[in-house]
């Protein structure tokens, strides 16, 4: 909340930041002071939003959001902010993370004749908390203490009224959320690297449970449900690969973490070879911790094309390797005759490493040793990051032999969970490790998925002239 500042552009560069969280849609909401408007649309940050368009969105707050489908279509009824509501209640609202009862919220909307449009549960959240202030009156804030016990799942949420922003998160703080501070004027984001790029601060992390709400130049803080009773448990494939490494997550810059990762993983499997490679960029961390603790020669072996964005290419075999082999190209000199350790983040369907692993042997490597900084993938995340169906995850259909077979390694193997929690520093119970070893913080429903409701639609423009 920035009065006399450029909100929207503020938000576009926070949103650049946030790039890596989310590529099918950009949106922001702008308040004036008495109303919302809203731009959002089909890409990425760059693509969807330029000088007219920030040029249009003029107001004295904003939030902004990055989309990347768990529950509800890829299409633009789905992109966020979504807006809601219009005289004494307006409300934007930017959603990270994936409710357990989505269907039934979803359900509860229908029944109740809501104009239900697309078909995730961050709209149906909105349109029942516009349902229920239509109902029962009060502020805001009295509206979402009264619904958000209803959601059960993963949630940090932004809201945009006109004159306020509030940031959430749920009682187990599956999803991060930060708030920050710039020219006494405050901002909630979901990781510090967007505190960074436009000059603000870290205040602190939202806490499980809490409500923060923005004014000009003051905060509130509301702890709106105690904390679950295992407290924060925090989603730890944040910590392996899903958040950029220039975030600190409780207290700690993420880089050294993955680091240590790399540390512990060579401290598990060790074994002979020539030089440590990363798959870049998220195995890097990794694996320069993994040459520091075992000595071996660290080298770039695999170059990354970075100006290859999202490639809409047909899903067969042969395209998927075209792929893979636009992003990744391997540096023949250095992996020629050698025998090579090849570090991951993680392995989840296996294709990609198959595929690279390939490439590299194509090269001309000698051996393949591939460790990974994380622990087997056996269990599908029910909170927002898309870790597929069980029998589409490798480490849950083949055992660690065949899964060897498979991607074509010399040898394979994993990072523990007591490796990767100790290179963490913070305490086995205060993650969310569901999708390593099925132990669930919120138990699923039958259904997770929401259906498809209606086709995309090109462009959308709430409240803002020139669309």
């Amino acid at each position: 909340m920035a009065p006399h500042e450029d909100v929207s552009r503020l938000t576009y560069l926070g949103l650049y930041a946030l790039q890596h969280r989310g590529q099918e849609s950009a949106g922001i909401a702008v308040s004036s002071g008495s109303d919302i408007a809203a731009w959002v649309d089909m890409g990425l940050v760059q693509q969807v939003f330029d000088d007219r368009t920030l040029g249009l969105l003029k107001g004295t707050a904003a939030i902004g959001h990055v989309r990347y489908s768990t529950t509800g279509d890829s299409n633009l009824c789905n992109a966020q902010p979504l807006v809601a509501g219009k005289g004494d209640f307006q409300i934007a609202l930017g959603h990270n993370g994936n409710l357990v009862n989505g269907m039934d919220i979803r359900d509860e909307c229908l029944k109740l004749r809501l104009p239900v449009k697309g078909s995730s549960d961050s709209e149906a959240m909105t349109l029942l908390l516009q349902y229920e202030w239509e109902k029962a009156g009060g502020t805001i804030e009295e509206t979402l203490i009264r619904v958000l016990p209803r959601f059960k799942g993963a949630f940090s949420l932004v809201l945009l009224t006109p004159d306020k922003v509030i940031g959430l998160r749920d009682p187990h703080g599956i999803r991060p959320l930060v708030l920050g501070q710039f020219d006494g004027r405050y901002i909630v984001t979901s990781e510090t690297c967007a505190l960074d790029i436009v000059g603000a601060k870290m205040v602190r992390e939202v806490a499980a449970g809490e409500m923060v709400i923005l004014t000009p130049n003051h905060y509130e803080a509301i702890q709106y449900m105690p904390p679950a009773v295992d407290r924060n448990r925090m989603c730890i494939f944040e910590y392996i690969y899903f958040a950029r490494p220039d975030t600190y997550l409780q207290g700690e810059l993420l880089n050294r973490a993955r680091q240590r990762m790399g540390e512990r993983l060579a401290a598990e499997h060790p074994v002979d070879a020539d030089i440590v490679i990363p798959v870049p960029d998220s195995g890097t961390p990794h694996a320069i911790g993994y040459a520091v603790a075992s000595g071996i020669p660290y080298q770039e072996g695999l170059v990354k094309n970075r100006y290859v964005g999202r490639t809409f290419i047909n899903p067969d075999q042969r395209m998927r390797e075209l792929k893979i082999r636009m992003k990744l190209n391997p540096l023949r000199e250095v992996i020629a005759g050698k025998r090579v350790i090849l570090v991951d983040d993680s392995i989840v369907r296996g294709n990609t490493s198959k595929q690279i692993i390939r490439m590299l042997k194509d090269a001309g490597a000698k051996e393949i040793h591939m460790r990974v900084a994380s622990p087997p993938v056996y269990n599908p995340c029910l909170y927002g990051i898309d870790t597929a169906d069980r029998d589409e995850l490798i480490a849950n259909v083949l055992d660690m032999d065949k899964l060897r077979e498979f991607v074509e390694a010399d040898s394979l193997e994993y990072l523990s969970i007591e490796g990767l929690v100790a290179a963490t520093h913070i305490e086995k119970q205060h993650f969310c490790r569901a999708c390593l070893d099925g132990d669930y913080p919120v138990p699923p429903d039958d259904q997770l998925e929401l259906p498809q409701t209606r086709p995309h639609v090109r462009r959308i423009m709430a409240g803002v002239e020139g669309g």
